[in-house]
């Protein structure tokens, strides 16, 4: 628990302060509206809910503001940028952009069951208080009249005692709107779940864009005050804690007491999105103008297992090791944007993807290029953006975690670092490398063969043999393969994979190799990277916090994941 709270007391903070942000807004807003004379009248009606819709709709304005924040990705490759000299705690702040804009899209969930919930009873008790004819108070003021042409001046939306919540629902602004919101936010939701996301991308992609139905709406949601307090110079002539008792002298002239009067509270959502909405619209706008510049693709490489490279130059593109792009090929689908590890590294003059199989848009991608009497499909980039990974040269150890084609990250590290040593690069902090990559099937290690046996030769000849230590681990393996690496056992050379390094059947035991990772490196601080699967995931950051010391003197492990 200790290394837990060392390695994520920002984050834990962070998150203490927009949480109790929300419990304030919601109970501020709730004892504004449970005690403010302004809403004696309607709370006599409503009763307690009036409250409840009230703060949930503050939080839901203030949650909505947040929303696009963390997805304007031009902006935090940009913080990413500026705070390259901050400490490792502030930028790792960074690369858990979209876990809060999940947690933020929870809050509005949240908030808009209890905003739906508690106007589910007030239109009932408006509906109930325009049925009654008992003479009493509610009665008597859901029967004040509508037409403001005659001095009217209403407090129930529900005119006439034979209209139905529904058609007050779906004739006014408020309620086709608050429709229309609801319905968008629950098909983003749902299809934002992570099968829905890895196995039907196309689907994620397409609803969440029902965001802009849902920023519309809500900017427009409050207009014709449906929720109504009285006004300032109706309480000043007749105070309602004093002339509530009296509503039924309230048309005499001998009585003080008049007719009370009402109002509609004007839209305020539109205030708390509005520079977030500027902020996203100017975001989309460059990503726009940087996507429509040309991309020459110079070479394709199809590779085992289904793999295609392409290598690209683009005018003006400058990249980091690590970094991500946005691919779309317009003649598949014009609207399709998919985010791709760059594989290549900095001091190349091109940079590169790899792209597997894994849906209809990779696959029919993939087709489009192994057709070899077709043009070359255009394809269009948008980026590139940060993540986690650029900061490996900041550790003096690194481990390196690649699961399939979620090696590709470290595909650009590991060339940019045989680079380095080309041109004896002497700042180079990263003292050594643990690099692991977890296949399922052989062929997926011939992606990237000649660059670990570049590496190999590399290490070798600086006398840095020490420097880079790979592991290979096959997870889908049988008998026959086995046995054919047991028998060639004694070779130079992998028999699977030519490497000198020998290739480990099964999965790495993650307790064994930070037990001698944290050994080897007794007062290092170590970063691990991964670009994996959740479970891989939790496994290393189990192991990360079970291995750091509590005395910062000694060695330390933090945990980085690669997001999109």
């Amino acid at each position: 628990m200790g290394n837990w709270v060392v390695n994520h007391w920002f984050s834990v903070l962070f998150l203490a302060v927009w949480l109790g942000l929300n419990v304030f807004l919601f109970v501020d807003a709730f004892l504004k509206y449970e005690t403010a004379d302004r809403y004696y009248y309607t709370r006599k009606i409503l009763g307690s809910t009036l409250a409840c819709a009230r703060a949930s709709a503050l939080c839901l304005n203030f949650n909505s503001m947040l929303i696009l924040l963390p997805v304007c990705r031009s902006l935090l490759s940009f913080l990413r940028g500026t705070c390259s000299f901050c400490s490792r705690t502030l930028r790792k702040q960074l690369d858990h952009n979209l876990t809060f804009h999940k947690l933020v899209a929870y809050m509005i969930c949240l908030h808009t069951a209890i905003h739906i919930i508690a106007h589910l009873f007030n239109f009932d008790r408006y509906s109930r208080s325009r049925q009654a004819t008992d003479g009493s108070l509610v009665s008597i003021l859901s029967s004040l009249s509508h037409d403001e042409t005659k001095g009217g001046s209403w407090l129930n939306p529900i005119q006439f005692r034979n209209m139905t919540v529904e058609y007050v629902t779906f004739t006014s602004i408020a309620g086709l709107t608050g429709v229309i919101m609801t319905i968008a936010l629950i098909l983003m939701v749902t299809s934002a779940t992570e099968f829905i996301r890895r196995s039907y991308f196309e689907v994620f992609w397409y609803t969440h864009h029902l965001f802009i139905f849902y920023i519309l709406g809500l900017g427009i949601h409050g207009i014709g005050g449906i929720v109504r307090g009285q006004t300032e110079e109706s309480i000043n002539e007749g105070h309602p804690h004093k002339c509530a008792e009296y509503f039924e002298m309230w048309d005499d002239h001998d009585c003080r007491c008049r007719r009370p009067e009402f109002e509609g509270q004007p839209p305020e959502s539109w205030k708390w999105i509005l520079a977030p909405v500027i902020l996203y619209i100017c975001e989309r706008i460059l990503r726009f103008y940087r996507s429509q510049q040309k991309v020459v693709i110079t070479k394709v490489v199809m590779h085992p297992s289904k793999v295609l490279e392409l290598q690209m130059n683009k005018r003006g593109f400058s990249m980091e090791v690590g970094q991500y792009i946005f691919v779309n090929c317009p003649s598949i689908s014009p609207l399709e944007w998919h985010p791709f590890t760059l594989t290549s590294a900095p001091e190349e003059d091109f940079f590169s993807i790899h792209i597997r199989a894994a849906g209809d848009w990779t696959e029919n991608l993939i087709r489009a290029f192994e057709q070899q009497y077709s043009p070359i499909p255009r394809i269009e980039v948008d980026g590139p953006f940060g993540t986690a990974n650029e900061d490996v040269f900041q550790y003096e150890v690194a481990v390196l975690v690649g699961a399939g084609i979620g090696v590709t990250p470290f595909a650009s590290i590991l060339k940019s670092i045989w680079y380095k040593f080309q041109c004896a690069d002497h700042n180079l902090k990263t003292k050594k490398i643990y690099f692991y990559w977890i296949c399922r099937e052989t062929g997926a290690f011939s992606w990237f063969n000649d660059l670990l046996t570049s590496l190999e030769q590399e290490m070798e000849e600086l006398g840095k043999v020490g420097f880079l230590n790979y592991r290979l681990f096959l997870t889908g393996w049988d008998s026959n393969i086995v046995g054919h690496a047991a028998l060639n056992f004694d070779k130079a050379t992998d028999i699977l994979t030519g490497l000198k390094q020998k290739t480990s059947f099964g999965r790495p035991m993650w307790d064994n190799e930070f037990s001698t990772i944290a050994t080897s490196h007794p007062k290092s601080v170590v970063g691990v990277f991964l670009c994996g699967p959740q479970t891989l995931a939790k496994s290393l950051r189990k192991c990360c916090h079970r291995y750091s010391s509590l005395d910062p003197r000694k060695v330390q492990f933090y945990f980085n994941k690669e997001n999109f």
